[in-house]
């Protein structure tokens, strides 16, 4: 599944029924940057989850406000619309997936 990308304006458009892991990341952030390619990767291997990339800039604040993102790469992961778990910090690809199916139970 391609990746989706998310801002203050659409995100909770974003959320649907299933699971959906959305990355809170900057472009100004090293960690974030390794991230990124990691999750574009399991995106494409985990077609059953919905995975959205949330931008953190100056336009976009009143989304990671509400949900508490203090440091970044931050992982939310949704169920239903609904904040099931998150994730905060680097991850590779095995502890990604890993996560996923335990969330996926």
């Amino acid at each position: 599944m391609a990746l989706e990308h998310a801002n203050d304006t659409n995100f909770d458009s974003m959320l649907g029924g299933g699971i959906t892991l959305v990355d809170f990341w900057a472009s100004w952030c090293g960690p974030c940057r390794m991230f990124g390619p990691i999750f574009e990767t399991v995106s494409d291997e985990i077609p059953d989850v919905k995975f959205v990339k949330f931008e953190i800039d100056e336009t976009n604040r009143r989304t990671p406000a509400k949900y508490g993102i203090r440091s970044i790469p931050s992982v939310l992961a949704f169920k239903g619309g609904e904040l099931i778990e998150a994730r905060t910090g680097l991850m590779d690809a095995d502890t990604l997936t890993q996560w996923i199916n335990e969330l996926k139970g």
